[in-house]
Formats: structure tokens, C-alpha cells, sequence
């Protein structure tokens, strides 16, 4: 078993934040194994999250074209979209910013937005990409928010995601030539899904074959505070939860072939990185490759 958990105090000084909102019932926020699963597969996926009249209220609205492409790059978070606007009355829904407050913080910082529509038939793929192939950061990561307004059936062509492909950082143009990876998952779902993603996972929108638009909401996010056990973390030292999430941590995807112990390693040093577990490893990989012993044996003579 891995030693407790240390309790280290996060790097962040939450006081000089801004405090529009109301501070958010710890009910709403992600569990331990919630967390573990997004480590391990680079996304959450919450169906029918958002009620159908503000998924009406939305479509109406893009409709109209009320949303840009882009908003003010930077800009804080909470000061996008003020009511009555309905992306900012769902992306501020309890539920939906206790995902974001888990992954990222409270408060955090606009990147941009894009409303993609798709009008069908076509028969045109999107190639796999990774949006964030120009971030140098070693730790630390945005997210990604995937909301679809409408129903989105097979046909549809709603966006394909590729477990466990976040910490494969490669440049779009090596991507973009693959059509199909063995284990993609291409989303199908109800009106008001949500899909919270970590910006490097790979991507890509699927050809809409039906004769009607499909939407998909795209909001990209910026972590302003450490992201150090932002989750709900009351079971996180639940021997049961441990042992459940240490399993979850170590689960391979299809496509990861003779490379899963890497990918092993990746999530174990994430885990690491966000819940200040340093003795956490899968299968000792890390603490083999740490090991560089210092002190010096002199043999009794």
C-alpha cells in the first residue's frame, strides 16, 4: 500500500482571488475516483447535465449569432457572459462548475470559445489534432468543455475523442492522417451532455450525414490557481478509494500497445502532482527510476 497522503498546503493565495460568486457546496465538486478517471482518460463525460430549456435557450441564441468566435482573450472568468445569456447561465449551473472548480479552480481565466456548426450531408472527416501542441507547460493543464445543445446521433457526426491520449504531445499536422485508433469513442448522446477534457487530449469533429446542423459548444478555460486537491477530497484517504483509484490509474487503452507502463508512469506522476501523494507509483516505475542512492557504503574491514 501507498504511504498516507501528506498534507501539504497549496501554493495558491485564494484570498486575492475575485469573489463574485458564492462559494460552491462541496457536494457539486468531484470525487477522488471522479478525478482518477480523468487522469486516466483525459475527459469526463456528464450526460443530460444541462435541462432542455436552456438547451433551447442556447440553440436560439446561436441562431441569432450572439456568440463570436472568440470573446476578450484573458479575461476573467466570471465577468463572460453575464445573465441573461445562456451559455453563461450553463456553464455556471452548480453542477457544471463543480467540474470545473475540481479541475482547475475557482475563478479561472477565459481562454476562448468557439460555437462549431456543422451542416449536413457531408461526407469530410476532421483529422485527429490536439489543441494545445504549442504548450511547453511540464505540469499544469487547461481544459476543454464539449457541450452539445442537441441530440446527437451516430450520423450526427458528434466529436471523436481518444482515451488516455493526453500525454501523447505531438504536433496536428502527424495526426491529422489517422482516421480511425482503436479504442476512439465518438460522442452519442442527449440534449444537454457535457464533456470536460484535458486540452492535449486528442480530437476531432466526424462528417454530419443527416440534413439538418449540428452543433457542438466549445469553451477552453485557464487555471489561476495551483491545481493541488481542488476536488472534493473527504474520501480521499478511504483505503477502499485508494485501491479503487490506484486500479483506475492503471488501466491501459487498446491503441497504448507495448507503451502502457509509460502511460502508467504519466498518470502516477500526475497524481502525484495534484493530490501531493509523492509515494504514489504503479508497479514501482517510478521509484526503480528514481532510485539514485546517495550515501556511501564503506565495507567493514
Amino acid at each position: 500500500m501507498n504511504k498516507p497522503v501528506a498534507d501539504v498546503a497549496p501554493a495558491a493565495d485564494l484570498a486575492s482571488l475575485p469573489t463574485q460568486q458564492a462559494t460552491l457546496d462541496r457536494q457539486h465538486l468531484l470525487s477522488t475516483l471522479q478525478m482518477a478517471e480523468f487522469v486516466s482518460e483525459g475527459f469526463l463525460r456528464f450526460d443530460q447535465m444541462v435541462p432542455a430549456d436552456l438547451c433551447e435557450a442556447l440553440m436560439a441564441e446561436l441562431r441569432a449569432g450572439l456568440y463570436q468566435t472568440y470573446e476578450t482573450e484573458g479575461t476573467d472568468w466570471d465577468s463572460v457572459w453575464p445573465e441573461p445569456l445562456a451559455a453563461g447561465r450553463i456553464f455556471r449551473l452548480p453542477a457544471v462548475r463543480g467540474v470545473i472548480e475540481s479541475l482547475i479552480g475557482p475563478h479561472p481565466r477565459y481562454d476562448h470559445h468557439f460555437p462549431h456548426l456543422r451542416t449536413g450531408p457531408d461526407n469530410g472527416h476532421q483529422g485527429l489534432h490536439q489543441d494545445a501542441e504549442i504548450d511547453p507547460r511540464g505540469s499544469g493543464f487547461d481544459i476543454q468543455i464539449s457541450f452539445f445543445p442537441h441530440d446527437i446521433g451516430p450520423e450526427h457526426g458528434g466529436t471523436l475523442f481518444l482515451p488516455g491520449s493526453h500525454f501523447r504531445r505531438v504536433h496536428n499536422s502527424e495526426l491529422g492522417r489517422y482516421q480511425n485508433v482503436l479504442g476512439q469513442v465518438q460522442t452519442v448522446c442527449k440534449a444537454g451532455t457535457l464533456v470536460f477534457w484535458h486540452t492535449d487530449l486528442w480530437h476531432a469533429g466526424r462528417a454530419n450525414r443527416t440534413a439538418t446542423e449540428r452543433y457542438m459548444f466549445k469553451l477552453r478555460l485557464n487555471p489561476m490557481v495551483r491545481q493541488y486537491r481542488l476536488w472534493n477530497t473527504d474520501d480521499l484517504h478511504d483505503p477502499v478509494v485508494r485501491d479503487q483509484a490506484a486500479k483506475i490509474l492503471k488501466r491501459t487503452q487498446p491503441w497504448h500497445g507495448q507503451q502502457g507502463r509509460i502511460e502508467q508512469m504519466n498518470r502516477a506522476r500526475l497524481w502525484r502532482e495534484i493530490s501531493g501523494d509523492q509515494e504514489f507509483d504503479t508497479n514501482m516505475y517510478w521509484r526503480r527510476t528514481d532510485n539514485a542512492p546517495q550515501s556511501q557504503y564503506t565495507p567493514v574491514r
